[in-house]
């Protein structure tokens, strides 16, 4: 199991974070950081929910589950995903919205600043730690295209819920500051709105990932054409007819081969063939857990 620390300090991050602008906001009434404590605590619960969906992915095949638990983080992304959306994005949009239609300028803005600044540090922290892990799992691909074909959602939640918290911050940071320059409390309404345009905008990208790979994604082509070329090296195959590939869990993939054998095998050859087969291709690719040959004409 890969080190899951990058998750365990975001959600100590977040809960800090969540208390202290929900403090701030208390005692400026400052829409915008009324928004900002949302997004902390979704976050938070975002965190949970992870830890709870590798918990459960961890767990053994069983009678019940044949093809183990992997998908179980899969299915908790998914839901994560949608929660950024629904209770982030909307909610924070919902509240600059009602900001506007009765707008309120306080004169506290040193708690803003102090709070936003305690953010900004302890999100500086958590994204370092976040995107040290992504970097490690990307390794030569570029930023978007490593998040697009990244296999464990856990990792892009966090990364970009932490990216959307710098963002945040830093529009919550404009619309306190133009709000008080310029006396004008609608600066600090539309940067409410701004943060949840900018949750929705990043729940969209980790909804279209997480449902991606619930449904079931393939393993890479490079990575199939290795395999076939494994596969049709042994001494009792003539081709590989059909393969198919599905994901299940990060460092689980499920593989099956429609293989054509050589003629006038016994049955025991050709199952001597299949124990080679496998092994060789678990040696090169430990992460496909489980194969299935099946011989076809």
């Amino acid at each position: 199991m890969k080190s899951r620390l990058f998750i365990y300090v975001s959600l100590a991050v977040d809960l800090l974070i969540a208390i202290s602008k929900f403090i701030a906001a208390a005692f400026t009434g400052s829409a915008s950081m009324v928004s900002e404590g949302i997004h902390s605590i979704i976050d938070a619960a975002s965190q949970v929910l992870l830890i709870w969906g590798i918990k459960t992915s961890s767990r053994k095949p069983d009678l019940d589950r044949p093809f183990g638990y992997g998908k179980e983080l899969y299915f908790w992304s998914f839901i994560v995903s949608l929660m950024i959306f629904v209770l982030g994005g909307c909610v924070s949009f919902y509240e600059g919205l009602m900001r506007l239609q009765q707008p309120m300028l306080d004169g506290n803005e040193a708690w803003d600043y102090s709070v936003l600044a305690i953010a900004f540090v302890f999100n500086a922290v958590s994204l370092y730690t976040a995107l040290k892990t992504f970097n490690k799992q990307r390794g030569h691909l570029s930023f978007w295209r490593a998040v697009k074909q990244t296999k464990d959602p856990s990792v892009i939640i966090v990364l970009l819920g932490d990216v959307g918290d710098m963002t945040g911050l830093i529009v919550a940071f404009l619309g306190v500051f133009l709000g008080h320059l310029l006396h004008n409390p609608y600066y600090d309404s539309a940067a409410s709105m701004l943060i949840g345009l900018i949750l929705i905008t990043i729940s969209a990208v980790l909804v279209r990932e997480s449902k991606s790979l619930l449904m079931g994604e393939t393993t890479s082509r490079k990575t199939l054409r290795k395999i076939v070329v494994l596969t049709q090296a042994d001494e009792a195959v003539l081709k590989v007819k059909k393969h198919f590939s599905m994901y299940m869990g990060p460092e689980e993939v499920l593989l099956h081969l429609n293989t054509v054998f050589k003629p006038n095998l016994t049955t025991r050859q050709i199952t001597d063939a299949i124990e080679r087969i496998t092994k060789t291709i678990q040696m090169e690719f430990p992460r496909i857990k489980q194969i299935f040959i099946e011989p076809v004409r």
